[in-house]
């Protein structure tokens, strides 16, 4: 009988998109799925799975603070359509930086990057409550441009800066899907005008 570390790893490999797959590229050693997905099917089931407690809290504190407003502005179908395009987005872009990656990626930040991005275009001046952790405690007002245009500038960086493949081991390393996060910010601001962001006079909250 499989134990449950094994069972939760094939779980991850069924539903998580994984880039090799997609490329056609994958080892034979790569660790079995549960069963079988198509890979195209991946980029949308892995923005429902999470890699615990801290990893979906954190991005539905992010999506608490910024979805609402794009919801309003979009309605609610539309919203649907564009968080799931966005999230299929951000994986293809991790996955065009990393095409024989066999890391599994899983969670909704590629698609949560992209409502960041529909936020910074359509209410760039709404001021966020904003507590840095180099300053304990201490919440500053700041206008929603700079807090996300800083947020896309992290992203960024650390995707140019950091490598996913461990120098002293030669192996492949997982982490923070840096390229994802980036790409699903641009994508947004994208694709959010085309379905009709600026169409509605929804409101931003203080």
């Amino acid at each position: 009988m499989a134990s449950e570390p094994e069972i939760v790893e094939k779980i991850i490999y069924t539903g998580a998109f994984i880039p090799c797959q997609l490329a056609q590229s994958c080892p034979s050693d790569m660790p079995a799925a549960a069963f079988t997905f198509p890979a195209w099917l991946t980029l949308i089931t892995s923005q429902f799975m999470h890699g615990g407690i801290g990893h979906i809290v954190g991005n539905m504190l992010f999506l608490s603070i910024f979805g609402n407003n794009i919801e309003d502005c979009l309605g609610h179908f539309k919203f649907l359509i564009f968080y799931i395009l966005c999230g299929i987005a951000a994986a293809l872009i991790q996955g065009f930086a990393s095409p024989d990656s066999i890391i599994p990626l899983l969670g909704a930040s590629g698609a949560i990057a992209g409502v960041l991005g529909a936020y910074l275009i359509r209410f760039p001046r709404a001021k966020l409550l904003v507590i840095f952790p180099f300053f304990p405690f201490i919440p500053i007002r700041l206008p929603a441009y700079f807090f996300l245009i800083l947020w896309f500038a992290f992203q960024f960086i650390a995707g140019t800066s950091t490598p996913n493949i461990d120098t002293a081991t030669g192996e492949e390393v997982g982490g923070v899907a840096y390229w994802a996060h980036a790409g699903g910010f641009i994508f947004g601001i994208i694709l959010a005008p085309i379905l009709g962001l600026f169409s509605s006079r929804g409101g931003a909250n203080n």
